[in-house]
């Protein structure tokens, strides 16, 4: 009786999560109940791996050299600025193996993961925290700037770093895959946790983010799908900001912890990363990007 009484209280979130909750099955269109399935899948896989993301890289010089695809064919190193991953709430470095894994297989070796710890009770204070280990990777690898890649809280965590502390002089690329960048209503149903509170839409730190960002020199790559049930509304999602160089790409059929890892996300990152200072150029002008789409089968 009391498991059954605790139950109700989280019955919300999983439903988000996991839209295989409600009763009407039958009435779920094949796209969402494969998505269903896929996240499921990718959930429980994350679960194996999550232990071995734990810990800090071995150390920034052994991350950056590291390709992780011993035996794998890969294209020769090339000159871009090192890629700088961070992954979202409640979560670790883990979640990037293959992305990861594709990034080296495609002449991007220099690869780095930050991990924030999930006792972290401020945006502000992990953007802090990614602004030091930015300038440890430049000072290293002597680069001027990094490109970054960040999932859900992780892309918000890396915009406020770029749009509120300067580090739009050291990040060429920012590409967000289900970050709630206008606040998602979701994060109402983990409100035990500051991080969270500071997700939700009109908080403090959403409304920093709305505020005139003029000459940031980022170029934003926004990854949004239509069966992510963690942001609410979808649309969040997207950068809608006057003065940020954006695109927003939609993703069809897949869920929020697919983003990551699916192989069609990952060829649309590599394209990002590869095409940024050519699309800065064509969308100077405008300060603003256009949506794309991708459609993920």
């Amino acid at each position: 009786m009391k498991v059954t009484r605790a139950l109700p209280p989280f019955l919300p979130l999983c439903q988000r999560i996991l839209p295989v909750v409600p009763v009407r099955l039958a009435s779920l269109s094949l796209t969402l109940l494969k998505a269903t399935a896929l996240e499921i899948a990718i959930l429980a896989g994350h679960l194996l791996l999550y232990p071995s993301g734990i810990a800090q890289e071995r150390s920034a010089s052994a991350a950056l050299d590291s390709t992780g695809t011993s035996g794998t064919p890969q294209l020769p190193t090339r000159p871009d600025p090192p890629v700088v991953l961070l992954h979202g709430f409640i979560d670790n470095r883990s979640v990037f193996v293959l992305l990861r894994r594709s990034l080296a297989q495609h002449g991007r070796h220099q690869v780095a993961s930050l991990n924030y710890s999930p006792l972290t009770c401020d945006i502000r204070t992990a953007a802090e925290l990614l602004g030091r280990h930015i300038e440890e990777i430049c000072e290293r690898t002597g680069s001027a700037q990094v490109d970054i890649v960040g999932h859900s809280l992780g892309g918000l965590i890396a915009r406020y770093y770029v749009q509120r502390l300067g580090g739009d002089l050291r990040v060429r690329t920012l590409v967000t895959l289900g970050t709630p960048h206008s606040g998602t209503r979701v994060a109402r149903l983990a409100n035990a946790h500051p991080i969270a509170r500071q997700m939700r839409p009109g908080s403090e730190v959403i409304e920093e983010l709305s505020l005139p960002a003029p000459g940031c020199r980022t170029q934003f790559v926004s990854f949004w799908s239509d069966l992510d049930h963690v942001m609410d509304p979808l649309e969040t999602a997207c950068i809608d900001h006057p003065d940020l160089l954006a695109q927003n790409v939609r993703v069809s059929g897949i869920g929020h912890l697919a983003l990551p890892v699916h192989p069609a996300v990952a060829t649309g990152i590599r394209q990002a990363l590869d095409t940024a200072q050519q699309s800065a150029a064509d969308m100077g002008a405008g300060r603003t990007g256009h949506p794309g789409d991708a459609t993920v089968a």
